[in-house]
């Protein structure tokens, strides 16, 4: 089977000439918007059933449908996985007929990932695994500061530690998360060519049929209990 999904275009050939200074400020001054109430009865959702699913903490972030969430807790049995998205549509829709019914040790949560991040860190939660799997990659050099990497919730995603894995089939954003990495954290990180053995998510399965190439990050991170800031770097 062959899809047709094109490649990402855009003018932007290497990692952004102002990506340093947007992590230098997101470093300087933390994010303080007023967590949204959704936001915040969702997680408290997401506490009562961690309660009842004491086992190591998998976050899918951005996991659009929930494809991915099912398929790493039906191979992680022991783990408790949790997929959040924002889109109460794409979490909305029954994948039962194809995909079977959500596992036992699965939650989809629908919430902002800016506000979920801050508080499963206040929480003290531990994640095991953190997934980033091919989030938007907002292409345009104007749109930086809509990537993770660009936005100042980057030191509090970092700050949550455990292994973290981002895939995308864009390489510049996968190379431009690395230099994040090593600039906040004082790590460095491969990107690497990607060939997933089956795909995890929708989006990795159209691009792979496609035939376009994908990249991968995965990192061991150290838990924090608050987020990154200058006094850290």
């Amino acid at each position: 089977m062959h899809a047709n999904s094109t490649p990402v275009r855009t003018a932007q050939q290497r990692p952004h000439e102002d990506l340093a200074r947007r992590i230098e400020r997101a470093l300087q001054s933390p994010w303080q918007r007023p967590i949204a109430d959704h936001t915040r009865r969702a997680f408290e959702r997401a506490q009562q059933w961690r309660a009842g699913h004491p086992g190591p903490l998998v976050i899918d972030a951005g996991c659009g449908v929930g494809l991915s969430t099912r398929e790493l807790a039906r191979h992680r049995p022991d783990h408790a996985v949790i997929g959040v998205d924002r889109s109460a549509e794409r979490l909305g829709r029954d994948l039962s007929r194809s995909w079977g019914e959500t596992p036992e040790n699965a939650m989809l949560l629908r919430a902002d990932l800016v506000d979920f991040w801050r508080l499963a860190l206040a929480a003290g939660w531990q994640p095991q695994q953190h997934y980033l799997l091919y989030p938007n990659p907002w292409p345009k050099a104007s749109q930086l500061k809509r990537r993770w990497q660009g936005h100042p919730i980057l030191p509090t995603l970092l700050a949550l530690g455990g292994e973290f894995e981002l895939r995308s089939n864009w390489r510049i954003y996968v190379e431009e998360f690395a230099l994040a990495i090593e600039q906040v954290c004082g790590m460095a990180s491969a990107v690497e060519h990607w060939q997933p053995p089956a795909p995890l998510t929708p989006f990795e399965r159209k691009y792979q049929q496609s035939g376009q190439s994908l990249w991968r990050l995965v990192c061991r991170l150290p838990r924090r209990e608050r987020p990154y800031g200058r006094e850290d770097t």
